[in-house]
């Protein structure tokens, strides 16, 4: 997958956007847990109050607070209160929520700042707690006080009238500075969030003694953190939209590149490279295995890197809710670990193997489509059928093991979340019993366990997937990475103009890529403009290999071939090709019509050059006996007309050309004699200059070209016209006699 990387450099926005886009999300679905959380807590068991910091208390009950107080913690209470009395100009905009500023004055908290708050907790929840015990034991003297035993304080001592924080206001100051001090002390054990949640029903009291609509207080609190959970959740949502959307985009440009750049390297490759791949091979990497890179790109940019955030983040947010329970979600991830690890040794060579046999079912495939009449003709269908049974019952095995293996994934997740849900309900419920934490944190804390091991779920899918998209990405780079033999010169010559289509073999030899021996030896000859060269000999001779040599669709090993002076492998491939129309020994038809295939030589071609062409070839015989002429369908390879028409619309395509030189390499054999004859005749009369180079067994069609090259085992045996080769090259006597009388070689 590495080695594809480069793919997604024209992506990088649309990735850093989607990255950023994911974090919006982890932090939206982080979040939700937390305001659940704050609706149990606060909204259903605190009655909506927030915390021990209340936002206006009477002066009354203030003043109670400040006999437990140091003088530090008192100075910061004032300096974050302000002193309303009914008489002050702006009691009026306080007196609405709060009636009791009617009777007496109050302190209202200036501002909602959570630093501030979080500060103040501690301290007034502290006062608030040991105020509001003593208020209850004065009014109930059998309650004992929420400070704990042995606080020295009886009430059945004070005095009949006096009030007892009158008289604990009377106290010396440094008896108070001792009683602070017991205070500290005996709250040290509890905890900020135990006294933050035992002064919530004292803040709530004094709510009701203010005149404040507690309920309605209840009911704005769930409202407004449920409207901040919906939003949350719809920003969440819109983010998972956008981060699918630019997923998509990315993985399905990137598939295309790489399409597109493994079509056209394969598209420079010579017959060497194409020796390294089967046509089976090529079209499986460009076809499934970059779909499978391409899935992976969009899991990676949707699924891996919001795992770690959602996963990382719901370990920090977890634990803050109660770090006492994180061992619980430590041994999932253990056992989620160890389940991935488990299923990625077992599934990784399996998915390599799977590439291999996709490859090996197209290789059937295609050769059982293009090889049909074969088969038929003799009677192998159920041999074919069980070859292609073999095949697919090899892929079909290989795919239900993997697929076996990665279905038993699901029930062991469901158990371990199942089972880590348990486990937190009843640690939590302890903890909660304890104290230790609210039954909303235990909640929150569920969540984020979910969270997390379905991050780590997320990151299992990859693990999965990822081993096979990586097989598929190293086939399709071992095709890009294939370093091609024929390359253009970095500094190409120009042939000359006017150009001189003269073509000279100069001690040429060759030798096939990991080949041990030469197949061509030492060969040399000349095809002059206006002539027709001629190459015959045996079958296996080397005949085709000296064609192919010529376009350069393999490079000579030793020696040179020189067209206009220049050595070809001094030129652009594409100049070089631009001279030359070539016939293959295979005609090759594209789907599309007649002009169509004929328009593949030269797209501008007039009508009256693809007629001129087509009766050249002597094809329009076939041509316009049909209605639609030129217009005539041609299936995919020519499968609609037979061999002798698809040799002719091949030669007429590179008539249409009109190129200074022409190769036919055996494009004659399934013409005809008197086909055959006529198109030579006529081709003799209407290639004027041009060079042709006709391969053929047949002597028939060769006859009367200027020059004959005679092959025998990779060398030239023989070099002349008919006449002089029949008196003095027995291999080409041997050839010829076996074919016509001496009567017709006359």
């Amino acid at each position: 997958m590495l080695r594809l990387i480069k793919f997604l450099k024209p992506y990088a926005l649309m990735i850093i956007l989607s990255i950023a886009l994911l974090f919006v999300q982890a932090n939206a679905d982080l979040a939700l847990p937390d305001y659940l959380s704050k609706i149990i807590n606060n909204g259903i068991q605190q009655s909506g109050v927030e915390n021990a910091v209340p936002d206006a208390i009477r002066q009354s009950e203030m003043e109670k607070l400040f006999i437990f107080m140091s003088t530090e913690e008192k100075a910061r209470v004032l300096d974050d209160y302000i002193f309303v009395e009914p008489t002050s100009p702006d009691a009026d905009q306080y007196l609405e929520e709060y009636p009791a500023l009617v009777d007496e004055p109050i302190y209202v908290l200036k501002e909602d700042d959570q630093v501030e708050i979080n500060t103040l907790k501690p301290i007034m929840g502290k006062v608030l707690v040991v105020v509001s015990g003593i208020e209850q034991m004065i009014a109930d003297p059998s309650r004992v006080p929420p400070m704990g035993e042995g606080f020295d304080f009886d009430p059945s001592q004070i005095p009949p009238g006096m009030d007892v924080f009158e008289l604990l206001g009377m106290m010396p100051a440094e008896q108070l500075a001792q009683i602070s001090t017991r205070i500290n002390e005996m709250f040290a054990a509890l905890g900020d969030n135990m006294i933050n949640q035992m002064a919530v029903s004292a803040v709530r009291a004094e709510y009701e003694a203010l005149g404040v609509d507690t309920g309605k207080l209840q009911t704005d609190y769930i409202l407004r953190t449920g409207g901040m959970m919906l939003l949350i959740s719809l920003l969440g949502g819109a983010c998972t939209i956008a981060v699918g959307f630019l997923a998509s985009r990315t993985a399905a440009g990137a598939a295309r590149d790489i399409r597109k750049e493994v079509f056209k390297k394969v598209e420079s490759f010579s017959n060497a490279e194409f020796d390294q791949f089967s046509t089976a091979s090529l079209i499986t990497r460009s076809t499934n295995d970059v779909t499978q890179v391409q899935m992976v790109i969009f899991m990676i940019m949707r699924m891996v890197f919001f795992a770690p955030i959602i996963g990382i983040g719901g370990v920090i947010r977890a634990i803050d809710k109660s770090a006492n329970m994180w061992w619980l979600i430590a041994l999932a991830v253990v056992v989620l670990l160890g389940l991935i690890l488990t299923v990625f040794s077992i599934s990784l060579p399996k998915f390599k193997i799977m590439q291999s046999l996709i490859d090996r079912l197209n290789l059937v495939t295609r050769e059982n489509l293009s090889g049909m009449m074969v088969i038929r003709a003799f009677n192998k269908q159920e041999d074919e059928l069980e070859r292609f049974d073999k095949a697919n019952r090899d892929l079909t095995d290989t795919s239900l093991f993997v697929a076996r293996v990665m279905v038993t994934m699901m029930p062991v997740m469901m158990l371990l979340m199942n089972g880590l849900s348990v486990g937190i309900i009843w640690v939590g419920a302890h903890q909660v019993a304890e104290a230790n934490i609210q039954v909303g944190d235990m909640m929150a804390f569920l969540q984020y366990a979910m969270q997390i091991v379905f991050a780590f779920l997320m990151m299992s899918m990859m693990f999965i997937f990822l081993p096979r998209a990586a097989v598929s990405g190293g086939r399709i780079a071992d095709v890009l990475e294939t370093e091609t033999t024929i390359n253009d010169p970095q500094d190409p010559k120009q042939f000359k103009d006017p150009f001189v289509n003269q073509i000279e073999f100069r001690n040429v030899s060759f030798r096939y890529p990991d080949a041990l021996v030469d197949v061509l030896h030492n060969i040399s000859f000349t095809a002059r403009p206006g002539e027709t060269t001629a190459i015959i000999g045996s079958t296996g001779c080397g005949k085709s290999t000296v064609i192919n040599l010529i376009p350069r669709f393999y490079d000579v090993t030793e020696g040179a071939i020189y067209l206009d002076g220049n050595d070809i492998r001094e030129v652009k491939q594409s100049d070089l090709r631009d001279k030359i129309g070539y016939v293959p020994q295979k005609g090759m038809l594209f789907s599309g019509t007649i002009e169509s295939n004929l328009l593949y030589a030269d797209e501008n071609a007039s009508s009256e050059t693809l007629r001129e062409s087509a009766d050249i070839a002597q094809a329009s015989e076939f041509i316009f006996t049909k209605p639609e002429g030129f217009e005539a369908e041609i299936s995919q390879g020519g499968s609609n007309v037979s061999g002798g028409q698809k040799q002719r619309l091949a030669i007429a395509r590179a008539l249409v050309k009109k190129p200074p030189i022409f190769i036919f390499d055996d494009s004659f054999s399934a013409l005809d004699f008197k086909t055959d004859s006529a198109l030579r005749k006529t081709l003799k009369e209407k290639t004027g200059d041009s060079t042709v180079l006709i391969v053929t067994q047949r002597v028939a069609t060769i006859k009367n070209a200027d020059q004959i090259i005679v092959l025998d085992e990779g060398r030239v045996t023989g070099k002349g016209t008919h006449h002089e080769l029949m008196e003095s090259c027995e291999p080409y006597r041997e050839i010829a006699l076996s074919q016509l009388s001496k009567e017709e070689l006359a």
